[in-house]
Protein backbone atom coordinates (compact mmCIF):
# COMPACT_ATOMS: atom_id res chain seq x y z
CA UNK A 1 0.00 0.00 0.00
CA UNK A 2 1.30 3.78 -0.55
CA UNK A 3 0.94 6.16 1.82
CA UNK A 4 -0.68 9.74 0.40
CA UNK A 5 1.09 12.73 2.09
CA UNK A 6 -0.62 14.67 4.29
CA UNK A 7 -1.25 18.22 2.26
CA UNK A 8 0.83 20.97 4.28
CA UNK A 9 -1.10 22.54 7.47
CA UNK A 10 -1.43 26.40 6.89
CA UNK A 11 -2.97 27.65 9.97
CA UNK A 12 -4.65 31.05 9.05
CA UNK A 13 -5.76 33.34 12.14
CA UNK A 14 -7.37 36.07 12.64
CA UNK A 15 -7.67 38.73 15.49
CA UNK A 16 -9.75 40.88 17.38
CA UNK A 17 -13.18 41.98 15.61
CA UNK A 18 -12.95 40.22 12.64
CA UNK A 19 -16.09 38.37 14.16
CA UNK A 20 -17.59 41.59 13.44
CA UNK A 21 -16.99 41.00 9.20
CA UNK A 22 -20.05 42.38 7.59
CA UNK A 23 -21.79 44.35 9.80
CA UNK A 24 -18.61 46.75 11.10
CA UNK A 25 -17.78 49.67 9.36
CA UNK A 26 -19.29 48.12 5.63
CA UNK A 27 -17.77 51.17 4.46
CA UNK A 28 -14.41 49.80 4.91
CA UNK A 29 -14.20 46.19 4.93
CA UNK A 30 -17.84 45.64 3.25
CA UNK A 31 -20.46 42.85 3.33
CA UNK A 32 -18.29 39.29 3.87
CA UNK A 33 -18.40 37.73 6.73
CA UNK A 34 -15.55 35.82 8.66
CA UNK A 35 -17.44 32.61 7.47
CA UNK A 36 -17.50 33.38 4.00
CA UNK A 37 -14.00 34.19 4.48
CA UNK A 38 -13.40 30.82 5.69
CA UNK A 39 -15.21 28.97 2.77
CA UNK A 40 -12.59 31.29 0.51
CA UNK A 41 -9.42 30.18 2.13
CA UNK A 42 -11.09 26.30 2.50
CA UNK A 43 -11.67 26.69 -1.03
CA UNK A 44 -8.48 28.19 -2.28
CA UNK A 45 -6.29 25.73 -0.01
CA UNK A 46 -7.85 22.99 -1.42
CA UNK A 47 -7.07 23.63 -5.31
CA UNK A 48 -3.42 24.50 -4.09
CA UNK A 49 -3.05 21.39 -2.14
CA UNK A 50 -2.97 22.66 1.53
CA UNK A 51 -4.78 21.91 4.56
CA UNK A 52 -6.21 24.79 6.66
CA UNK A 53 -6.77 25.73 10.06
CA UNK A 54 -8.83 28.57 10.61
CA UNK A 55 -9.82 30.34 13.76
CA UNK A 56 -10.48 33.71 14.86
CA UNK A 57 -10.22 35.36 18.59
CA UNK A 58 -10.87 38.17 20.17
CA UNK A 59 -7.77 37.82 22.89
CA UNK A 60 -4.22 38.59 22.66
CA UNK A 61 -2.91 35.65 24.89
CA UNK A 62 -5.27 32.77 22.64
CA UNK A 63 -3.69 34.64 19.56
CA UNK A 64 -0.17 34.05 20.55
CA UNK A 65 -0.76 30.58 22.07
CA UNK A 66 -2.02 29.85 18.81
CA UNK A 67 0.56 30.82 16.86
CA UNK A 68 3.40 28.82 19.35
CA UNK A 69 1.18 25.95 18.95
CA UNK A 70 2.12 26.27 15.20
CA UNK A 71 6.10 25.26 15.96
CA UNK A 72 6.04 21.68 14.71
CA UNK A 73 2.74 21.31 13.26
CA UNK A 74 1.78 23.66 10.42
CA UNK A 75 3.95 24.67 7.68
CA UNK A 76 3.03 28.36 7.38
CA UNK A 77 1.05 31.11 9.03
CA UNK A 78 -1.57 33.44 7.36
CA UNK A 79 -2.39 36.22 10.07
CA UNK A 80 -4.58 39.01 9.65
CA UNK A 81 -4.26 40.25 13.50
CA UNK A 82 -5.78 43.38 13.27
CA UNK A 83 -5.84 45.76 16.00
CA UNK A 84 -2.81 43.72 17.63
CA UNK A 85 -0.53 44.76 14.61
CA UNK A 86 0.12 47.84 16.19
CA UNK A 87 0.17 46.47 19.52
CA UNK A 88 1.56 43.32 20.44
CA UNK A 89 5.16 43.12 20.90
CA UNK A 90 4.19 39.50 22.24
CA UNK A 91 2.58 38.22 19.00
CA UNK A 92 5.49 39.47 17.30
CA UNK A 93 8.00 37.34 19.87
CA UNK A 94 5.68 34.40 19.22
CA UNK A 95 5.77 35.00 15.07
CA UNK A 96 9.86 35.11 15.21
CA UNK A 97 9.83 32.17 17.77
CA UNK A 98 7.31 29.81 15.03
CA UNK A 99 10.36 29.91 12.61
CA UNK A 100 7.89 29.57 10.16
CA UNK A 101 7.27 31.02 7.05
CA UNK A 102 4.54 33.75 7.87
CA UNK A 103 2.08 35.95 5.26
CA UNK A 104 0.08 39.02 7.19
CA UNK A 105 -2.67 40.16 5.79
CA UNK A 106 -5.22 43.19 5.94
CA UNK A 107 -8.63 43.61 4.31
CA UNK A 108 -7.73 47.95 4.17
CA UNK A 109 -4.41 49.25 3.38
CA UNK A 110 -3.88 50.01 6.63
CA UNK A 111 -1.44 53.19 5.00
CA UNK A 112 -4.34 54.95 4.48
CA UNK A 113 -5.93 55.32 7.70
CA UNK A 114 -5.09 56.77 11.00
CA UNK A 115 -1.78 57.26 11.45
CA UNK A 116 -1.40 54.86 14.35
CA UNK A 117 -1.99 51.99 11.98
CA UNK A 118 0.47 52.31 9.76
CA UNK A 119 3.17 50.52 11.84
CA UNK A 120 2.87 46.70 12.25
CA UNK A 121 4.87 44.89 14.98
CA UNK A 122 3.93 41.89 13.38
CA UNK A 123 5.58 43.03 9.75
CA UNK A 124 8.66 42.57 11.37
CA UNK A 125 8.18 38.71 11.85
CA UNK A 126 5.93 38.67 8.14
CA UNK A 127 7.94 36.99 4.98
CA UNK A 128 5.54 39.19 2.70
CA UNK A 129 2.75 41.63 3.18
CA UNK A 130 -0.88 42.17 1.66
CA UNK A 131 -2.79 44.98 2.31
CA UNK A 132 -5.76 47.15 0.66
CA UNK A 133 -7.13 43.77 -1.42
CA UNK A 134 -10.16 43.13 0.71
CA UNK A 135 -10.95 39.60 1.39
CA UNK A 136 -9.05 38.13 -1.80
CA UNK A 137 -5.66 39.21 0.38
CA UNK A 138 -6.50 35.73 2.23
CA UNK A 139 -6.60 34.10 -1.44
CA UNK A 140 -3.73 35.89 -2.31
CA UNK A 141 -1.79 34.90 0.63
CA UNK A 142 -2.69 31.45 0.44
CA UNK A 143 -1.33 31.20 -3.16
CA UNK A 144 2.06 32.80 -2.03
CA UNK A 145 2.24 30.69 1.04
CA UNK A 146 2.14 27.56 -1.63
CA UNK A 147 4.58 29.24 -3.58
CA UNK A 148 6.94 29.89 -0.72
CA UNK A 149 6.50 26.09 0.63
CA UNK A 150 7.21 24.70 -3.05
CA UNK A 151 10.75 26.74 -3.13
CA UNK A 152 12.06 25.54 0.12
CA UNK A 153 11.05 22.23 -0.61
Amino acid sequence: MSQTASPPLIAVLNGPNLNMLGLRQPHLYGSTTLDDVEQLCAETADVLGLAIDFRQTNGEGELVTWVQECRGRAAGIVINPAGYSHTSVALLDALLATDLPVIEVHITNIHRRDEFRHHSFVSKAATGVICGLGVRGYALALQAMAEILESDA
